[in-house]
């Protein structure tokens, strides 16, 4: 999605002429911003919507991948991004974004409409050992399952060999209980 089709709140133009637009017709609403409303939401606009509340140097993760890549209607609510630069960098915090400190390699990240995210697969490893503390994670890992057929066929192949880390034993039952695919 091109960047001049996103329109976020006080950029050229303000919140209430957006919403007004919205109110009209003329526009939805993704993520942070607007959008056309005879504009498809794919993927590219869902990076895009997020892209101003990413830190230079990380890409989205988790949650927030899936949401990117398809799973469920609407955002997370906390958006979560994970570290793609070599230098740790200064990060404000925030109550709308978790910052996750662990280096993602080159082929678990992608760029989607200029943004950097978390690949399905990684998305899917992530979520899967994060459901261990957060029941949410594991609903955004049925949904992304729901819209990426094979996902979890590729997770299993990723996932078994790594052996004990936290969060293991949880996910070996997870992807025990996961129906096998036959093709």
């Amino acid at each position: 999605m091109h960047p001049v089709l996103f329109y976020r709140p006080g950029e050229r133009l303000t919140l209430s002429e957006l919403s007004a637009a919205r109110l009209d017709g003329h526009v939805v609403e993704i993520g942070e911003g607007y959008m056309p409303c005879d504009t498809v939401e794919g993927a590219g606009a869902r990076a895009v919507s997020l892209s101003s509340l990413m830190p230079a140097g990380t890409a989205l993760s988790g949650v927030s991948a899936a949401w990117v890549h398809g799973a469920g209607d609407l955002p997370p609510v906390v958006h979560h991004v994970t570290r793609i630069s070599r230098s740790r960098q200064r990060v404000t915090v925030s109550a709308r974004v978790v910052h996750h400190e662990r280096l993602l390699g080159p082929d678990e990240r992608q760029s989607i409409g200029g943004v950097w995210v978390q690949t399905p697969v990684a998305a899917a490893v992530t979520l899967l050992f994060g459901s261990a503390r957060n029941r949410e994670d594991a609903g955004w890992l049925h949904a992304l399952a729901d819209v990426s057929p094979g996902l979890i066929d590729d997770v299993r192949a990723q996932v078994l060999p790594l052996g004990r880390r936290p969060g293991a034993r949880h996910a070996q039952r997870m992807l025990d209980a996961w129906p096998v695919r036959t093709s």
